[in-house]
């Protein structure tokens, strides 16, 4: 495996509540996704592949996309479900990786903001409405960077869940940066409360460099890259977006 492959020791899965997230995300794709055309999804950025098995339960091809072979490994190890295949690939340069058209897309978490300059997200939307049939809808979900960026918050929501020798608590800090960038400490910690001497052991941690793109820039991106219809949501239940308020910033454009 890769030396340089930063998940290779972060099990992202066990993070993650994934059957409360797919069944309150799952109405959403499902509308959106009811009249695509081919039947054909890609999940880019796919990471273990939760979304792209469920979008396949549904009754698409989904090819999922990862840079990640320690991922796609976990995403492969899974019990399959006919219709969802993973490949290793560079998403910033997708019509080189899979071959069009596809009916629609998505692109969820951290997946965007790892790509830091302005000409790495030209070339992904670029790519991306390259592979795209015409009218095939694409959903992205972000942090909302705005908020981050604007008010300086330091950190997201702790997550706890039960491990083989502990309590495993995921903290994920954070440090905005002036020039617009963020730097990320995804930290994996054992809770031992009955252990005097090591009540709390830092089992992983790093330091990645996000862009924290802002709403603004993520919709000049898919506009001039050809999508003619962008929406700015708040979250998968429509909510309108709100720079200082929303969680999250999800958009849905159109080719």
């Amino acid at each position: 495996m890769p030396n340089d492959d930063q998940y290779s020791r972060v099990d992202y899965r066990r993070m993650i509540a994934w059957p409360e997230r797919l069944r309150r995300e799952g109405p959403f794709f499902e509308e959106i996704f009811r009249d695509a055309a081919p039947r054909r999804l890609l999940d880019l950025g796919c990471g273990t592949g939760e979304h792209a098995r469920l979008l396949a339960s549904g009754g698409f091809e989904v090819v999922g996309v990862d840079s990640s072979e320690s991922m796609l490994e976990k995403a492969r190890e899974a019990p399959p479900v006919e219709g969802a295949s993973f490949v290793e690939g560079d998403i910033r340069k997708i019509a080189g990786v899979v071959e069009g058209p596809f009916g629609g897309a998505i692109c969820l978490g951290n997946v965007l903001p790892h790509m830091t300059t302005a000409a790495e997200i030209e070339s992904f939307f670029g790519g991306l409405a390259s592979v795209l049939a015409q009218g095939a809808p694409f959903v992205l979900q972000i942090l909302n960077y705005d908020r981050i960026l604007d008010k300086g918050e330091r950190h997201l929501p702790l997550n706890f869940r039960d491990g083989e020798n502990g309590e495993v608590v995921f903290l994920r800090l954070m440090t905005p940066q002036a020039d617009g960038t963020v730097l990320f400490f995804p930290t994996t910690l054992e809770l031992h409360p009955d252990d005097e001497n090591e009540p709390v052991r830092v089992n992983h941690a790093r330091r990645v460099v996000l862009r924290g793109w802002r709403s603004t820039e993520v919709e000049s991106a898919c506009r001039h890259a050809g999508f003619r219809e962008v929406a700015l949501l708040g979250s998968y239940g429509r909510d309108e977006f709100d720079r200082e308020a929303s969680k999250d910033l999800v958009v849905v454009a159109r080719r």
